[in-house]
């Protein structure tokens, strides 16, 4: 493996040399990230392996087609990579069938829609302002425009509304429901889910992008043998590489009406030639690193800890009198109403958090007044923390150096603040130190000063 090895030497050496400006844009985005506190729950630290499979030649390879089934020469390698990603994918979902090919979540539901609906079709799905995504029926996508979309949203408590949403399928008769979720911090109930897509006749689709690695752990019910079809993502909580999976269960085998075709090959035929060309193969790699990863004891230790950590900032929270919305968290996610509680928006608090190296988003949360531009939440997430090696016992210390800083906000209306220079940077200088006691595995270790 000697050859490999230095040729992935050569190319970082080969890069400086070539091109010393790029090569500076990334070491600064290194140690940006090394010394930055990433509460972003939508990423996590992709493991050197990983990273080191995207970076592979393997891109060089055109693979439009399957395993064993393609349009070009040159894939006897390929089909392997492929492969062993498709099995490490059933075998870590206990899914039936597996589609690695689809080059982001994203495309992986618009693949699901687009194959199993025609135009206009009436599709539900959670709204965007309890904590849906934008490829679940938001008019602001695809999914909103070419079909007929409608959302159902949460209870006063922050729980999933089952009769709201049942109450939407039996007046509209959608053919299709989709659960999942992308600021939701719940268990999601999917046999309740299937029970009302039984009822009027719809698909149900599944999108576990946020809990995909709680998933495989057995930390959040799994809905492969609920659901249709179950999508995720591969970065956010399995710490791969960006891109997406269709997994099918139990209906795997199940012929689609009107189609003459089972579930498994439509979705097949959805990908390619349907949606996509050529598959990202180097992805696909880095796909089956991570997917191997996802099933090692280390993982599931680590999925345990995203859930404790989550609580352990819940209870920090609520100490400190912030409102945190649902009243609590199940998975990774921790949502937080900073303009009832700090008296600034969402915008203004992921600003200035940033300028003292911690690293969130806005949100909007149900009820929200102000514009997803704006908003009056913020989103936080664990996975990145976990990955770090942080327990239980810091996140009271995380929870109050984020309220320490938003209370020393000035904000002038709902985008412009002011945060006093030495503040900020003793702040940052915090964070930091935060950071370098717990560095990214893999990353190096930076001496604090």
């Amino acid at each position: 493996m000697s050859d490999l090895s230095d040729f992935a030497r050569d190319a970082v050496d080969r890069l400086e040399q070539v091109d010393p400006d790029l090569f500076d844009m990334l070491q600064r985005e290194y140690e940006r990230q090394v010394d930055t506190l990433a509460l972003v729950a939508s990423c996590s630290p992709e493991d050197p392996s990983v990273l080191a499979c995207e970076g592979t030649f393997a891109s060089n390879v055109t693979a439009e087609g399957y395993p064993g089934r393609r349009y070009h020469a040159g894939c006897r390698h390929v089909d392997e990579f492929e492969q062993l990603a498709i099995d490490r994918a059933k075998a870590a979902f206990g899914a039936r069938y597996a589609n690695v090919q689809p080059h982001t979540a994203t495309t992986a539901n618009q693949t699901v829609m687009t194959s199993l609906l025609d135009a206009g079709d009436t599709i539900i799905g959670m709204d965007l302002d309890a904590g849906g995504h934008l490829t679940h029926g938001s008019k602001a996508s695809l999914s909103g425009n070419y079909f007929t979309s409608y959302g159902y949203g949460i209870r006063p408590d922050g729980q999933i509304d089952y009769e709201q949403a049942e109450a939407l399928a039996i007046e509209h008769k959608p053919k299709l429901i989709v659960c999942g979720t992308t600021a939701y911090p719940r268990v999601i109930d999917w046999a309740r889910f299937r029970a009302i897509a039984d009822k009027v006749g719809a698909w149900l689709l599944a999108d576990i992008t946020h809990i995909a690695g709680l998933v495989i752990a057995g930390e959040h019910p799994n809905s492969i043998d609920h659901a249709h079809v179950t999508t995720t993502c591969t970065h956010k909580q399995l710490y791969g590489p960006r891109g997406g999976l269709i997994l099918l269960g139990k209906d795997a085998e199940m012929v689609v009406p009107d189609k003459n075709v089972t579930l498994e090959k439509l979705m097949g035929k959805g990908v390619f030639p349907w949606f996509q060309g050529a598959p990202i193969v180097n992805k696909i790699v880095a796909k089956a690193r991570a997917l191997g990863m996802a099933m090692t004891p280390e993982f599931r230790e680590r999925m345990k800890r995203i859930v404790e950590l989550s609580r352990g900032l819940v209870a920090a929270f609520e100490e400190r009198g912030v409102r945190v919305v649902a009243g609590g968290s199940d998975n990774h996610i921790v949502l937080i109403d900073v303009l009832s509680t700090f008296d600034v928006t969402g915008i203004i608090a992921q600003k200035a958090l940033e300028e003292c190296g911690i690293i969130v988003n806005k949100n909007r949360i149900a009820g929200d007044t102000k514009s997803i531009f704006v908003s009056s939440g913020v989103r936080i997430g664990t996975n990145s923390l976990a990955a770090r090696g942080f327990t239980a016992a810091d996140m009271p210390g995380v929870a109050d150096l984020i309220c320490r800083i938003l209370e020393a906000v000035e904000a002038d209306d709902d985008r412009d603040y002011a945060l006093d220079a030495a503040a900020r940077d003793a702040f940052a200088d915090e964070s930091r130190g935060l950071a370098r006691r717990y560095p990214i595995p893999g990353y190096g270790q930076r001496v604090a000063h």
